[in-house]
């Protein structure tokens, strides 16, 4: 009796195991078709011929004509799509690279220092994250004139730092108050002065939030539309998101598949990259946020 108790109990853990497992992917499915969805419309509409985007007499979701690269082609050859790409990955890199050289010091310094009023102002510095846009753009622009950088991609470097900057100080003074104080206290005993501390000991450790910095000033930058709008009007200095929502619709005119392809071709690899660092981007925001 014993041997067939023991036999049946591993293999009833096992049934449940597997119906545990059922129910949670069956849960998943309609979040995972949602997610899916968008990408899958867009590689379908980016290879279809324009006559089949526009047959009411079949169903939307496959092709009925044999599928085209054309959108492709008039993509990168009627348009300065290269350049567009070329402009939103130097400003997204020159965005990150200000971010964390501004934020970082000024973290360290809210989290370590001791300042007056260091917490409450931690919380004013990212209060101006929250101010809309639509607001500042106004006195940005002359800020943008005054450096004679109207209509260039340089622009954006300047002006996005203002809501970079905010949110990763206040997210890395959360951080760097996770890193115990007793390690930088053995490096400076070893000879570490407050710099070196911070170059040798915490930067090291806190990695994590600096990936998130990086990745939330990459995709802001990426992203924004309003900025680009106000600042940059000449074609070939424009970013993705402004080239492609206004070359490619020329007054009531779409280019479906062209735009598509454009969205294709910058969304997906940035959501792969994205992923590979979601683990460190979630460590980064919640121990920022234990704090």
């Amino acid at each position: 009796m014993p041997a067939s108790v023991g036999s049946g109990n591993p293999r009833s853990r096992r049934t449940r195991e597997v119906r545990r497992h059922l129910l949670v992917y069956s849960g998943l499915i309609p979040f995972l078709v949602i997610a899916v969805f968008p990408i899958f419309w867009m590689a379908i509409t980016a290879l279809k011929q324009e006559p089949d985007l526009y047959r009411m007499d079949v169903v939307p979701f496959w092709f009925h004509l044999p599928p085209t690269w054309k959108n492709f082609d008039f993509l990168f050859h009627r348009t300065f799509y290269v350049d567009w790409i070329v402009n939103t990955m130097s400003i997204s890199f020159w965005v990150s690279a200000i971010t964390l050289l501004t934020a970082v010091p000024a973290g360290y310094a809210l989290a370590r220092l001791r300042l007056p009023f260091a917490e409450n102002l931690g919380i004013g510095i990212f209060m101006t994250y929250l101010v809309p846009a639509i607001i500042l753009f106004i006195p940005l622009a002359r800020v943008v004139s005054t450096l004679g950088l109207q209509d260039m991609w340089w622009a954006l470097v300047a002006v996005y730092p203002t809501f970079t900057i905010p949110f990763c100080t206040w997210l890395l003074m959360g951080f760097f108050k996770t890193v115990p104080f007793e390690i930088e206290e053995a490096a400076m005993i070893d000879g570490c002065g407050q710099l070196g501390a911070l170059l040798r000991v915490v930067l090291p450790v806190s990695w994590p939030g600096l990936i998130t910095s990086v990745i939330f000033s990459f995709t802001l930058s990426m992203q924004d539309f309003l900025y680009s709008l106000a600042f940059v009007s000449i074609s070939e200095q424009k970013p993705v998101p402004l080239g492609v929502a206004t070359e490619l619709i020329r007054g009531d005119v779409y280019f479906w598949g062209s735009l598509m392809a454009g969205a294709l071709l910058v969304g997906v690899p940035v959501a792969i990259v994205y992923n590979l660092f979601l683990d460190k981007f979630i460590s980064g925001i919640t121990g920022a946020a234990v704090k």
